[in-house]
């Protein structure tokens, strides 16, 4: 009995760690949710300055079924990690790719959404292929994907970085100041149908999970936002906020309950 007491006294300490943030969550009433507000349709401010967008629709059903109010933050690139591990959020629904990587330093859940990449270029430029953007100024967001396949695929291709996407990219590639950006596909097809200089290489370079991202060693909060994802997916949620944001004729990427 007395080698038991310290295993017990042990598993007291522990339990609370592992139910720690849902039970936080719920007695502070409010889901600190870090979005990525860089371009529709995934996550952008609307005419009023509030929140809007696939993603953040995606974190208001997550508040509503914790029963609280959701706070929005504004992440981009590295900030989307760093915040998590930092505990300066609750949850990341920010367009997050779930790489090996990132799962070295944060968990992720099953994926609510999937994204490919794409290259969008200026039509004046020349550019017909991926090949053809070496020499060229290339727009990428800091420590996305995007980033991390060109510097792979195209070496020769000068960089130019930002924080954030939309507006300052899109700015960039409006104003002709760079040759091509690359991005989601959803941000890309969505900006070649409303900027007739620009044009999308037909290719898709990547077919990857979005899912949410939390920090790591809680499994019983992990356990319950793939509940939480699960759900969306099998309710019909899922296809319907999708349709909702890339129009009524999208094609839905597939995506299993678990």
């Amino acid at each position: 009995m007395r080698k038991l007491l310290p295993m017990l006294a042990a598993l007291l300490l522990v339990t609370p760690a592992w139910a720690g943030k849902l039970e936080d969550i719920r007695q502070r009433g409010v889901l600190r949710v870090g979005v990525s507000l860089g371009g529709e349709p995934v996550g952008f401010r609307d005419d009023r300055n509030a929140p809007a967008g696939y993603d953040v629709d995606v974190a208001k059903r997550l508040a509503d079924k914790l029963g609280v109010r959701v706070e929005y933050t504004d992440v981009s690139g590295d900030a989307r990690v760093s915040m998590l591990v930092s505990g300066q959020i609750d949850v990341a629904v920010a367009n997050l790719t779930a790489t090996a990587e990132r799962a070295k330093t944060i968990a992720f859940t099953i994926p609510y959404n999937r994204a490919g990449l794409r290259v969008i270029v200026q039509k004046s430029a020349g550019i017909d292929q991926l090949s053809d953007l070496a020499g060229k100024r290339v727009v990428v967001g800091r420590s996305t994907t995007g980033e991390a396949f060109l510097r792979q695929a195209v070496p020769g291709a000068k960089l130019v970085h930002t924080d954030t996407f939309a507006p300052d990219g899109v700015l960039l590639l409006v104003q002709r100041r760079v040759d091509a950006g690359i991005e989601d596909s959803s941000m890309m097809d969505y900006l070649a149908s409303v900027y007739p200089t620009l044009k999308i290489l037909p290719d898709l370079y990547s077919n990857a999970p979005i899912a949410i991202g939390l920090a790591q060693g809680d499994p019983e909060f992990l356990h319950w936002l793939n509940g939480f994802v699960a759900d969306y997916i099998k309710s019909g949620a899922y296809e319907a906020n999708y349709r909702k944001w890339w129009g009524r004729d999208a094609a839905v990427p597939a995506l299993s309950a678990g």
